[in-house]
């Protein structure tokens, strides 16, 4: 298979610090509203890179729950390998990708659990079927087959009936961002990058070479 050829020319909307926003977050907050617009699937879909103890890089997708100026929220099993991952080394990476835009949104920064009660409420929120796939679902624990999956929803479905309580090992997470990039593809591969730093309680906004 030649895949040397696979390639396209960006036709993108233009970025520049004109009209760009004055902080990282009202900028994502446009750029997110417009991929809402679009027909893309999953719009608030993003890449979750941590790293493990042996310094080995891992990636998964997962869904912003919400986001605002402390940060970008997501949920997910605290004992999975991104929990664990996230409890020896507290740093992550947030990645968006809209192609029907040609953009991307990259965040760096320290993710740490939110409260209980946030967690709490979020979970009360989710489907029924979400609900007990928390309880029945090891996550990234080897099991024997997807029988074996089903039949531990089954029984928790059985045990905890229509209003399962949230389990101890699942909740939320925030990412604190430090460094937020903003990317728009343009024509001949001169695409533009905005970078936002975190520094001394400011944001900086520097223009990246493509």
């Amino acid at each position: 298979m030649d895949i040397h050829g696979m390639r396209r020319d960006y036709q993108g909307d233009e970025l520049d610090e004109a009209n760009a926003a004055r902080t990282p977050v009202q900028q994502f907050e446009r750029w997110f509203e417009d991929a809402r617009q679009t027909d893309a699937l999953d719009p608030n879909a993003m890449t979750l890179a941590t790293v493990g103890p042996d310094g080995r890089p891992s990636t998964r997708i997962v869904l912003v729950k919400s986001f605002d100026e402390q940060g970008l929220v997501f949920f997910t099993n605290y004992d999975s390998r991104k929990g664990q991952e996230l409890a020896g080394n507290p740093f992550g990476a947030l990645q968006f990708h809209w192609p029907q835009l040609e953009r991307v949104v990259r965040i760096e920064g320290r993710i740490e659990k939110v409260s209980a009660q946030e967690s709490d409420e979020y979970f009360a929120q989710r489907p029924l079927e979400s609900r007990i796939e928390a309880w029945a679902s090891p996550q990234s624990q080897v099991i024997a087959g997807r029988d074996a999956l089903v039949a531990s929803a089954e029984s928790a479905a059985q045990e905890y009936g229509d209003n399962p309580p949230r389990p101890q090992n699942w909740g939320g997470y925030r990412l604190t961002p430090d460094v937020w990039e903003f990317w728009q593809g343009r024509p001949s591969r001169l695409h533009d990058r905005l970078r936002y730093t975190l520094a001394d309680g400011q944001w900086r906004r520097d223009r990246l070479a493509p």
